[in-house]
């Protein structure tokens, strides 16, 4: 009989650690957008949303959080990282209209000595002013031990001189960082343990950091040990190799360690989304949990045992976190992957054309192309010799694209509709352009929406030949949805509309 879940609370600091990855930064609105998606869609219950005193533009981002905390209820679950530094940093968080400080202290003799070229006894001295400010200002305060890891390892008879010193103080949680990613499953056990074990009555926070890509390894330990309270970011964000992601801390303490949290999981994968559009870091596709491509069966024997009683399937459900399964198809994909996805466009076939298919596949998925369930109508016209397409509303008839020096690019076409012809020019700054507003054109015309445009990229296949043909694929939202179209032809431009047609039958089903 299993015991009782346990709360772990989780406190995600994308918004200050996060950002400390190289090349990211978030302007006001764009922290905003974070702070309400991760306190009110994810429901996490504390968020870090900044340095104090780092910029005039920290502070606008600061006090728009604080404000619609103040209006939603939430402004006690919002978090600034502070100095021991006299009054300073506790005037900036107290201007920005936060009432929390999560107060950076020193958990290593090594830097209390060589960074502050202080003692013990002093560093205890500038904590406690800092505690009795932050009381008449009507501040809460959490203590980082920073570098408590190597601290533990060189220096724990310092750690505990520390905390004997500031136990009985009104510190609300006392936050354990593996500041240096140094730590591994067995000496985070170890070291959490002693801490609970010692001082049984405070609250604990471990912060992992993935330089050795054991951070989600080590915060399954300092559960395991008893921690109260572990700290993440979105998509693994953060300083050096980065901080344990969320996805993955949220999946191992329910599925591995019996815990529960407040984090809605369905709601993961948009947060992911919505992070990595803001910080222009790409989700690495074989990211666990909210990877374009880990709830890809690319086996045939998967899809096919996942027909046959889920055969293949683990707890992590696609659609706990925001996702569906896919069925990938190419030279492994055998006939269940196909099958499958040939099903989800409702499309049935016999076995000889189930056989042709296969081989096509297979012929493209050697040139390495990437064929998706949106090819399959043309793959089947290909290779069955009939119009496959017969059932798509909208089809381009007729196209001329016009290139000339110092003239704007011109695309002329003409589509069919529901059966119906329709022609229209336009100029642009491209080819493909002029292409999309032409056709935007007839779309106004005829009072019909029109998805936006949100992403367009252009690669060749993975080992490609200087001849390999050409894919575009295109991010589109549509009645706020998003999804991907993708094209492939020796030429860009071609590759690029036939990307476009795809969108278009896709949003007229």
């Amino acid at each position: 009989m299993k015991a009782n879940p346990v709360k772990i609370e989780i406190m995600d600091t994308t918004l200050r650690d996060g950002e400390q990855t190289s090349g990211v930064s978030f302007v006001p609105h764009e922290k905003l957008m974070i702070a309400r998606a991760l306190l009110q869609d994810l429901n996490v219950d504390r968020i870090e949303v900044a340095s104090a005193r780092v910029s005039e533009g920290e502070v606008d981002a600061v006090r728009s959080i604080c404000q619609w905390a103040r209006q939603t209820g939430r402004l006690h679950r919002v978090e600034v990282l502070g100095f021991v530094d006299g009054h300073a940093s506790l005037d900036w968080i107290h201007a920005c209209g936060c009432k929390n400080i999560n107060l950076l202290c020193k958990g290593s003799e090594n830097h209390c000595t060589n960074q502050l070229k202080k003692t013990l006894e002093q560093h205890v001295a500038d904590i406690r002013r800092s505690l009795d400010y932050a009381e008449e200002l009507g501040i809460a305060v959490n203590v980082y031990l920073e570098d408590w890891s190597n601290g533990m390892k060189h220096s724990p008879d310092y750690v505990f001189a520390l905390m004997d010193a500031l136990k009985d103080t009104k510190i609300r949680r006392f936050m354990l960082p593996d500041t240096l990613g140094i730590l591994n499953p067995g000496n985070t056990y170890e070291f959490c343990k002693q801490m609970l074990d010692r001082y049984p009555e405070l609250h604990f926070d471990f912060h992992a950091h993935n330089d050795y890509d054991l951070a989600v390894a080590n915060v399954y330990s300092a559960v395991r040990a008893g921690i109260h309270g572990v700290h993440t970011t979105i998509n693994g964000l953060g300083e050096r190799a980065g901080n344990a992601p969320l996805s993955s801390v949220i999946a191992v303490i329910k599925d591995h360690l019996n815990g529960q949290t407040s984090v809605r999981e369905e709601k993961i994968n948009a947060a992911s989304r919505l992070v990595e559009t803001y910080s222009g870091i790409h989700i690495a596709p074989n990211r666990p949990i909210i990877g374009e491509h880990v709830f890809t069966q690319c086996a045939g024997v998967h899809a096919d045992g996942d027909s046959k009683n889920n055969l293949y399937c683990n707890d992590l459900i696609p659609e706990r976190f925001g996702r569906v399964r896919e069925y990938a198809l190419g030279k492994t994909s055998g006939k269940a992957n196909i099958r499958m996805n040939l099903e989800s466009l409702g499309i049935d076939v016999d076995d000889e054309s189930m056989r042709k298919i296969t081989e096509r596949i297979i012929e493209l998925g050697d040139k390495k192309e990437m064929v998706t369930t949106e090819d399959l109508p043309y793959i089947i016209s290909d290779v069955l010799h009939h119009d496959a397409m017969a059932d798509q509303r909208i089809r381009i008839l007729n196209y001329s694209l016009s290139l000339a020096q110092g003239l704007r690019p011109v695309a002329t076409l003409k589509i069919e509709i529901d059966g119906e012809a329709y022609e229209e020019s336009a100029s642009g700054d491209g080819q493909y352009d002029a292409f999309v507003r032409a056709l935007r054109k007839i779309y106004s015309d005829l009072g019909r929406p029109f998805p936006m445009l949100t992403n367009y990229s252009v690669s060749i296949p993975p080992g490609g030949r200087t001849d390999a043909f050409v894919q575009t694929i295109i991010s589109w939202n549509y009645a706020g949805i998003d999804f991907k179209t993708r094209g492939l032809d020796a030429d860009q431009t071609e590759a690029a509309i036939k990307a476009t047609l795809k969108m278009l039958n896709k949003i007229e089903q």
